[in-house]
């Protein structure tokens, strides 16, 4: 919190050099105040999401940057870059140029070609489109340490849980939620099995968005448009794949779902009734990514072979959440596997090498 979130502020000035000189002053402002350990600041206007902070800030008050709950203050960071660079007023996105860069490069689109190219029946293809999207979740722009990870070892799955979800995914009508995470290229492969679960005529699916920039590369609606339009461009199986998934976009069958509760500090235990009642329609509910494991087992120290229910049976409807790992929180893993981990690879819990598959299918 001291070094690296100051560092991420002061990127966005490296990037945005056409930034206002205000709001250059207000990003740096930030990044200093984070580093003196000044107290965290109250939700103000203009933000459309006053309301809901101030209520979570109450719960904060008088706690500073470097001492408050880290879930609470990373997300008060980037609400308060957001303030800095008056996205709500002007639609400026900080992290826009760090997107961009990575859907110019070819990582998204040779792993998306490679993604799409598995043949045979449906369920293994959808097995093996979970699996790219899984580890494409190691392409986090504000993580280095992952993004730099390309080869894939036996041991770096600790538990798969695929098995138990892709009934549920390609059951004919279903309707599955995907909460999703970065944009470029983990997006980009959720892309490709959004297609392939839409490839049933009866099936729909929901992804779930941010309503403001957040953790770098968390995907906004834009994003998802942005990376239609490279597939498009970039032809073969992708483009064909993107014209599949506009069709499916069209007849209401691909749905995008922006909500303030995805970038603010609650967890998913306290998400409000209109997104409970939306996610207990689902089949199944595919959560991607670090943070979003954090906002379901409450960025809480388990017990690490505790069962993943004990986190998650609160749900509304069957999970299965796909994540590299990033941070400290673990539930449900096989016994003794995280001592053994803790005694040889004291950074496995944050270095994004190991990954998780794990299913809670209902009550």
């Amino acid at each position: 919190m001291q070094t690296r979130v100051p560092r991420i502020a002061r990127d966005v000035l490296d990037r945005n050099p056409a930034l206002p000189p205000a709001s250059r002053d207000a990003v740096e402002r930030l990044a200093r105040s984070i580093e003196e350990n000044a107290p965290l600041p109250a939700p103000r206007l203009p933000a459309p999401d006053v309301e809901a902070w101030s209520a979570a800030h109450a719960e904060h008050a008088g706690e500073r940057w470097l001492d408050a709950e880290w879930f609470h203050a990373e997300l008060a960071f980037y609400r308060e870059l957001a303030h800095a660079v008056r996205f709500w007023e002007t639609d400026r996105d900080p992290f826009a140029p760090a997107k961009e860069e990575e859907l110019a490069g070819e990582r998204p689109w040779e792993r998306l070609e490679r993604a799409l190219a598995g043949g045979g029946e449906r369920a293994g293809r959808v097995a093996e489109l979970l699996d790219a999207c899984l580890w494409g979740n190691r392409v986090d722009l504000s993580y280095t340490v992952g993004a730099a990870r390309d080869l894939r070892h036996d041991d770096d799955l600790l538990v798969d849980d695929r098995p138990l979800a892709v009934p549920l995914l390609v059951r004919p009508g279903a309707h599955v939620h995907l909460v999703a995470d970065n944009a470029g290229t983990e997006l980009a492969l959720d892309m490709g099995l959004v297609d392939a679960l839409l490839e049933d005529a009866a099936t729909r699916v929901t992804v779930h968005l941010k309503m403001q920039p957040v953790f770098v590369s968390d995907a906004l609606p834009r994003d998802v448009w942005s990376t239609v339009e490279r597939m498009h461009a970039r032809g073969g199986a992708v483009g064909a794949a993107a014209a599949r998934l506009q069709r499916a976009f069209d007849a209401g069958r691909l749905v995008l779902a922006p909500d303030f509760f995805w970038s603010g500090p609650r967890f998913l235990w306290e998400a409000p009734a209109h997104l409970v009642r939306t996610l207990a329609s689902a089949s199944l509910v595919v959560v991607k990514g670090d943070a979003n494991y954090r906002r379901v087992v409450g960025d809480a120290v388990w017990p690490p072979d505790a069962p993943f229910a004990a986190a998650a049976s609160y749900a509304p409807a069957p999970l299965l959440c796909l994540r590299t790992m990033k941070s400290d929180s673990v539930v449900g893993l096989p016994a003794g596997v995280a001592g053994r981990l803790d005694a040889a690879e004291p950074r496995w819990r944050i270095d994004a090498r190991r990954g998780l598959a794990q299913a809670w299918m209902g009550a």
